[in-house]
């Protein structure tokens, strides 16, 4: 009794520091951003007077915003979908007994040791419409009269500038969603393959009704954890494109950047920061609701 007792204090003093940082630095930073979102703040100079909901009123009155709200939701579901898709062909073709197969992991997982103001950086320059990508496709007799992240042209609402930032993006983390799948594939008893090779089941049937429905839980990890990373890009969006022609690539961050320390309107800065903080909440907390359940059955 007394033994576990030491171990508990033990415990608790080494993980009260953490505690203590991670209740200062995030939530109490999140309770006055708050705080700031229903104040009038404008300028320097603090100003807490409570104004209520005005400045979320404002925000989603405000037709950037709005534009920012539809390019965050199409460079998610493309930048997810690109991803998903990239990463289980890659980790589809090296669980084949590929000869050479760690000099290919390395080489699709290298892009995540890069940081976003990196990969944003080497891309502006690969699509630059003056002498990027554009002079390999007029040498190779290609069009090459592709404007990337400067075409404001919108089709169906989306604007053609957001291909660019996908793109980047995605090559990105492609390595990443093939290293989980390729563990998952490699989770998948040998066993129930061959049982369904010997039923006569082709190569695409089993791949659609035997190993995508295994890996349905690594697809939905993969799914978070690429939806939070989208919801709140900024930092390759700052160092690849800005908000663009038309604010084309402009994104809530990005907005929240300008408003806050280039416009000084801190309370309305505020206002995106927790609307940003609540579009993440929506993709993470069922996710997490629903591995406890999961654990507790």
């Amino acid at each position: 009794m007394i033994r576990s007792k030491r171990e508990l204090t033990k415990a608790v003093v080494i993980v009260s520091p953490s505690i203590v940082l991670v209740g200062v630095f995030v939530y109490g930073f999140i309770l006055w951003s708050l705080r700031t979102s229903v104040s009038a703040w404008e300028g320097i100079r603090p100003d807490y007077t409570f104004v209520g909901l005005r400045n979320y009123i404002n925000l989603f009155q405000s037709t950037r915003f709005q534009i920012d709200l539809w390019n965050t939701a199409y460079f998610t579901v493309f930048f997810i979908a690109l991803c998903i898709v990239l990463g289980f062909l890659l980790a589809f073709l090296i669980n084949r007994d590929v000869r050479g197969e760690g000099v290919f992991r390395t080489i699709y997982l290298f892009p995540m040791a890069l940081s976003f103001i990196v990969t944003g950086v080497v891309w502006r320059w690969m699509l630059n419409p003056t002498f990027g990508v554009n002079i390999l496709l007029a040498n190779l007799g290609l069009p090459s009269d592709w404007g990337w992240y400067t075409d404001p042209t919108r089709i169906a609402g989306f604007h053609v500038a957001l291909t660019s930032l996908i793109l980047a993006a995605s090559w990105q983390f492609a390595g990443y969603t093939m290293a989980i799948y390729l563990a998952g594939l490699r989770s998948i008893p040998h066993d129930v393959i061959e049982s369904a090779r010997m039923d006569g089941a082709s190569e695409v049937l089993i791949v659609r009704k035997v190993i995508l429905p295994m890996l349905r839980p690594i697809t939905l990890s993969a799914v978070i954890v690429l939806g939070h990373i989208s919801l709140k890009i900024f930092d390759l969006v700052m160092a690849m494109t800005g908000r663009g022609p038309r604010f084309a690539t402009d994104f809530p961050g990005v907005f929240m950047f300008e408003t806050t320390f280039t416009g000084n309107r801190y309370g309305e800065g505020a206002a995106i920061s927790i609307v940003m903080l609540l579009m993440v909440a929506l993709v993470i907390i069922p996710y997490l609701v629903h591995t406890f359940r999961k654990e507790d059955q």
